[in-house]
C-alpha cells in the first residue's frame, strides 16, 4: 500500500451504546473520509459526511478494498469494544503495518461486565469461544480464579457448560448479555442454563470462584 497521507485510525466502539462511545470516538468519526465498520457502529453515526463501507466476510476482501483507497482519504475502522480486545485491528496491524495505524482505545464489554459484578478483572484468563471452539489445555483454567468467556453461538454455550463441568462446584456462573443496549442481562446461571437455546449472541459469560465474592 502507498504511504498514507493520513493513518488509518482504528476506533473502540464500546459495547453497544453509543453512551459508550467516547468523546474522541465520536470525533474521529465525524471527521472520516470512509468510515468501515459493522453496520450496527455504522448506525451509531448516521449524520456524517462519510462513504460508509459495511464489514462482511471474507476480510480479506475488505483488506483488499481498503488498500485501493486513495492515501489522501482519512480512514477510519470502527471495532467493537477495545481495538486491543479480541478486535479486527490485529488483522488490519498486520497488512498495513504499525506505522500506517493508530490505535483509539474504547470501553470492552469485558469491562462493562465486570464492572457489573463489582470485581476488578486485572487476573481474569480471557477466552474468546465467539468464532472457532477454544483449545484449552485444563491447566490453563483449572486453578484461575476469574475466567471471561466471549460466546455467540450455541457451540459456544455447549463448551462453556463443559468448562463449567470441569471447574466444579467452587466457582459462580454469570451471563452477561447485551451489555449496555435496552435488554441488557446480567444475571446468576446453572450449566443447565447454558445449554439452554436463544441466549443473545453478544455474550460474555464470567466465571468466578465463589470466595471472590465473598
Amino acid at each position: 500500500m502507498a504511504m498514507k497521507a493520513n493513518p488509518i485510525r482504528i476506533v473502540g466502539c464500546g459495547p453497544g451504546s453509543l453512551e459508550y462511545v467516547t468523546p474522541l470516538a465520536y470525533k474521529i468519526a465525524h471527521e472520516a473520509d470512509v468510515l468501515v465498520g459493522a453496520q450496527r457502529l455504522l448506525d451509531l453515526f448516521p449524520q456524517t459526511a462519510a462513504h460508509y463501507v459495511p464489514v462482511s466476510s471474507p476480510i480479506e476482501g475488505l483488506l483488499d478494498q481498503l488498500e485501493k483507497i486513495s492515501p489522501a482519504k482519512r480512514i477510519v475502522i470502527l471495532v467493537t469494544g477495545d481495538p486491543g480486545l479480541l478486535s479486527l485491528a490485529r488483522l488490519v496491524i498486520a497488512r498495513f503495518g504499525r506505522d500506517a495505524c493508530r490505535v483509539v482505545a474504547g470501553v470492552s464489554s469485558l469491562q462493562v461486565a465486570f464492572a457489573a459484578l463489582g470485581l476488578d478483572w486485572h487476573d481474569a484468563v480471557v477466552v474468546d469461544a465467539h468464532g472457532d471452539l477454544p483449545q484449552l489445555d485444563d491447566d490453563a483454567v483449572v486453578n484461575a480464579g476469574k475466567i471471561a468467556v466471549y460466546a455467540g453461538k450455541k457451540e459456544s454455550f455447549a463448551w462453556m457448560a463443559s468448562l463449567a463441568r470441569l471447574l466444579g462446584s467452587g466457582y459462580r456462573v454469570f451471563l452477561c448479555a447485551d451489555l449496555t443496549l435496552p435488554g441488557e442481562t446480567v444475571r446468576e446461571i446453572t450449566v443447565d442454563n447454558l445449554l439452554e437455546e436463544g441466549h443473545p449472541s453478544l455474550s460474555v459469560v464470567i466465571f468466578v470462584k465463589k470466595e471472590l465474592m465473598e
